[in-house]
């Protein structure tokens, strides 16, 4: 009986000691956001832009509207739209995919946001996490974003869930 007992003891101490492995997944995908992004977001898909009733693919870097009852894919937004400004329209961060398929409640859902310009875009950020987009004033030298953000993998950080004002609700 004391022989089972310590042996118990001894695996259980052996259990406790042995170190503990945590993984950490992170999906930051901040390098490819644009400069007019809004700031507050380790991961982006999409951005809905109800002033201009588009989307913003993050990851193809395109844009998304309709064009009769066709949606359009496109490096930029079509000339209707030539007085938008990007860098102070709002931007609703959508992490789901195709939401332009939702776009009916989309535009109801988010055109109270239409003229709203309370987002700090990632241009203007000092943040230096978001120093390592392209075109950033405070840039970082070649090769140093890699370093930092290079290994990168599979989780979400905070799944990019709201409106870009960085309270995380949607």
């Amino acid at each position: 009986m004391k022989r089972l007992f310590l042996m118990a003891a001894v695996m259980m101490v052996s259990f406790l000691s042995m170190p503990a492995k945590a993984q950490l997944n992170v999906n930051v995908n901040i390098g490819q956001q644009p400069l007019w992004g809004p700031t507050g977001y380790d991961h982006v898909d999409y951005y809905y832009l109800p002033e201009v009733e588009s989307y913003y693919y993050v990851p193809q870097k395109q844009f998304i509207y309709l064009n009769g009852n066709d949606w359009v894919f496109a490096n930029n937004l079509p000339s209707r739209y030539g007085n938008y400004n990007l860098y102070n329209g709002y931007k609703v961060v959508i992490n789901s995919p195709k939401p332009y398929l939702n776009f009916k409640n989309d535009k109801v859902k988010y055109a109270k946001y239409k003229g709203n310009k309370g987002q700090l875009v990632i241009r203007d950020s000092r943040d230096s996490k978001y120093y390592v987009v392209k075109g950033h004033p405070h840039g970082m030298p070649p090769g140093q974003a890699k370093k930092i953000y290079g290994k990168a993998n599979n989780g979400k950080g905070n799944n990019g869930k709201g409106h870009g004002n960085g309270k995380g609700k949607h």
